[in-house]
Parts: C-alpha cells; sequence; structure tokens
C-alpha cells in the first residue's frame, strides 16, 4: 500500500490499472479494503485509486474534526502525488460528501460524480442531534455503537440473508480508532448544503440509492435532482449498495464509466 502526506498526517491509497482514472471514496467506519471486489473488477479498463479518508483504515487523524473539505484536500493530495490531472469519483455515503466537496473545491479536476447512497444535502436539525447523541454513545460504548451503527446500515430483510458480509464489515470498522469516528461525526454534523453543484450540471452526475435505506429517507434524496441532467438508479434494499446489490452496481457503474 502507497501512502503521501497531507498537513503532516498519512493518507493511505491503492493504486491499481491504467487507463481514465476512478477514486473510489468508502463512508464512515468504512475503509479502502471495502472495493477489492470492485478494484478487481475496474481494472482491466481503468486506473482505480481506492484511499483511506482521515482517521479511517491506514490513514491517520488529523484533529478533532474531520471537516469534508480537508478529506476532499487530502484526496487532492494523492492525486498531486500521481500526477493525475482529471478524475472520476465515486463517494459511498460520507464519500459522496467528500467527492461534491472536492468538485466544490477542485471543479477542473473533475470528470464524473458518482453519490452512492449519498446526498447533496446538509444535515437536517434533526440529524445534527442524532450526530452528536453518536458521539456521546461512542464514548461510552465503542463497541456497541460500533456494530449497532453497521448492522443499521443494511436494510432489515438483508440481515439475515448478508449475516457474512455485515460480520466482515463489522470487524473493518472495529478498527477504525475512537479519534477517527469522533472527528468524521463532528465533520459530517458541520458540512455545507451543495444541492447548488447538482443544479449546475457542470459535469455527469449518477446518483444511486436504496429505497429502504434506513440512513437516507429516499423520498426526500430524489428532490435535489429534480430539474437537473442527474441520472437515478434506484435499488430495492438498504445503505449498502455496494454489498447488498454488487452484481447490479457494477453492470450501472460500467455503464457510467464509459
Amino acid at each position: 500500500m502507497n501512502h503521501t502526506l497531507y498537513k503532516n498526517t498519512k493518507i493511505s491509497f491503492s493504486d491499481a490499472g491504467k487507463g481514465n482514472t476512478i477514486i473510489f471514496l468508502h463512508g464512515f467506519l468504512e475503509n479502502k479494503k471495502m472495493w477489492k471486489d470492485y478494484v478487481a473488477f475496474f481494472s482491466d479498463k481503468y486506473r482505480i485509486i481506492t484511499i483511506d479518508l482521515l482517521g479511517h483504515g491506514e490513514s491517520d487523524s488529523l484533529g478533532y474534526v474531520h471537516e469534508m473539505e480537508d478529506n476532499a484536500n487530502a484526496v487532492n493530495k494523492v492525486l498531486e502525488h500521481l500526477k493525475i490531472e482529471k478524475a472520476t469519483i465515486l463517494g459511498h455515503s460520507m464519500g459522496g460528501y467528500v467527492g461534491l466537496a472536492f468538485a466544490e473545491l477542485f471543479p477542473q479536476k473533475i470528470q464524473k460524480l458518482v453519490l452512492l447512497n449519498s446526498t447533496s444535502k446538509e444535515d437536517n436539525p434533526e440529524k445534527k442531534i442524532n450526530r452528536t447523541r453518536a458521539i456521546k454513545a461512542v464514548k461510552q460504548n465503542y463497541v456497541a455503537f460500533v456494530s449497532l451503527a453497521i448492522a443499521n446500515l443494511f436494510s432489515e430483510n438483508n440481515r439475515t440473508r448478508l449475516v457474512d458480509e455485515i460480520e466482515k464489515v463489522k470487524a473493518e470498522a472495529l478498527k477504525t480508532p475512537l479519534q477517527g469516528i469522533i472527528a468524521s461525526l463532528e465533520g459530517m454534523k458541520i458540512r455545507k448544503d451543495r444541492e447548488w453543484l447538482l443544479q449546475e450540471n457542470r459535469f455527469p452526475v449518477l446518483l444511486i440509492l436504496g429505497k429502504k435505506d434506513p440512513v437516507l429517507n429516499y423520498e426526500d434524496s430524489l428532490s435535489q435532482i429534480e430539474d437537473t441532467t442527474a441520472e437515478l438508479v434506484s435499488f430495492e434494499d438498504g445503505h449498502m449498495s455496494q454489498i447488498e446489490n454488487k452484481e447490479a452496481l457494477k453492470t450501472v457503474l460500467a455503464d457510467f464509466f464509459e
């Protein structure tokens, strides 16, 4: 695995394949290992970069708050390190928030954007309160918080069907340091609304949603792409489309990356 530095903080990434660059960004409590099957699938045709966001995987924590802009700047550091001028970004959940921040900060560097179970909207007041509660909960019982948080990402019917996969996701999530978890929750809580980026239709956008997503309200998520050129793909499952709908998602992404 490779790494570079952002503000003297280690940022870990992987680099495979040749061709147009696609960057895969994981979500909260995840890390770059989650993209293993997708790297194998796409790297024969594209250059696939996966990055551990701040305080996740093998990337270090930067401070008490990991703002989405800091993560976006860390992503840009990886691109500079690899001398990549332009890329398509796919972000799952929090990774989508980072992708949007990147698109705002470095518009000339973004080719296409995939928001996978993610949103351009900021947290509403209730969600901000829930983030604060989550910070308190993880401080009180780290293992219980992480275990429950992961199970709650899947649609109810998949919590039995995908029990082995869920346990693997939990095992990786439990490697996330406490500081990384808290700093990310703080960063997501204060992130900006970026719906305007989708409204401006500057670059191709693909929004992928789960109709039974326990985290993002499906109907509410649809409103952000009204009167835009963004494409929408909906699955019948939860927040973890990359696991719950793996093969169908690969087909959808292959079409969009073309």
